[in-house]
């Protein structure tokens, strides 16, 4: 028996929209893709990212790390989501370029500490994902016993203000969060719902367009929630992100061969986005056409 879909299951919400989003053939003045990546001074392979990921460690021994060498491996945008100081260190030990999103938590000294402590490990980036301040009851999270809070625009200014690092914030999903983050003076932002932490929140890839509007091109757009694909990020892309983060996707593939099988999936995912570029005469990731994208009806 077919298992009943849960209502207001926003990550089958988003599912659903990427696969309604169909994409135009264009073969005339094509030429073979390049997939590379600018970013933050770096240059990577491929705009396909991991995601803010945790607590990996029952997926494979030291996950995290593990994760960050497959990064590295494929060349690709490393995150580390929560976790202490030594296994950041570790993480970056590998040589893997990592961006750290630091939770909303309600002692913002500790946040400060862990944005400098960031800047110490070489990270190219430092973030919050401020979507993770509150719980199903509408009352301030805790995770994993540590107590989360929601910011203030205030609060954000001062954290950027606190670091050399360029900061992002994770958990945008409105053109009115985007225009107080450039307020901010963060530069980038990850257009997510993390991963249906609100019901029938509205699919990243539905909003991105009018969030890539408003920022015209000004800070980083990076998105995440439901990637499986090299197709997903094809179509990420043609809406107005710069990069795209998978995560579930390199989950089974961490866990039955480690940095090997994240290196893989991220290589396999670029050669289908390769393809897609290749078929639709888009020469590089920043000129993929947004009129190629169509939704059925």
């Amino acid at each position: 028996m077919a298992e009943k879909k849960r209502i207001g299951d926003a990550n089958q919400i988003t599912r659903d929209y990427f696969d309604s989003l169909l994409v135009e053939m264009r073969h005339i003045d094509a030429v073979i893709p390049d997939t590379t990546l600018n970013l933050y001074g770096e240059t990577f392979s491929t705009p396909v990212m991991m995601a803010a990921l945790s607590h990996l460690d029952n997926c494979y021994p030291d996950g995290m790390v593990e994760m960050a060498r497959g990064a590295k491996a494929a060349n690709a945008v490393n995150w580390a989501g929560m976790g202490d100081e030594a296994e950041l260190e570790r993480i970056t030990k590998t040589g893997a370029k990592t961006i750290k999103i630091i939770k909303p938590y309600a002692d913002n000294g500790r946040i400060f500490k862990k944005i400098a402590h960031a800047e110490t490990c070489d990270c190219i980036a430092v973030g919050m994902d401020i979507d993770h301040a509150y719980n199903w009851l509408g009352e301030y999270d805790n995770i994993l016993g540590e107590q989360m809070s929601g910011k203030t625009l205030n609060e954000i200014k001062e954290f950027v203000k606190a670091t050399k690092l360029p900061f992002i914030i994770k958990g945008v999903l409105s053109v009115r969060d985007t225009v107080k983050c450039l307020e901010a003076g963060v530069k980038g932002i990850v257009v997510s719902h993390h991963h249906g932490i609100m019901d029938f929140a509205v699919p990243p890839l539905k909003v991105l367009p009018d969030i890539a509007k408003e920022i015209n091109g000004g800070i980083p757009i990076f998105v995440d929630c439901c990637v499986e694909n090299g197709y997903d990020v094809f179509k990420a892309l043609a809406l107005g992100a710069t990069a795209v983060s998978t995560g579930r996707a390199i989950m089974t593939p961490l866990s039955q061969n480690g940095a090997e099988g994240v290196m893989k999936t991220v290589i396999d995912m670029n050669a289908q986005l390769k393809s897609m570029m290749a078929r639709t005469a888009s020469p590089d990731i920043s000129n993929i056409d947004s009129d190629l994208i169509y939704r059925i009806k």
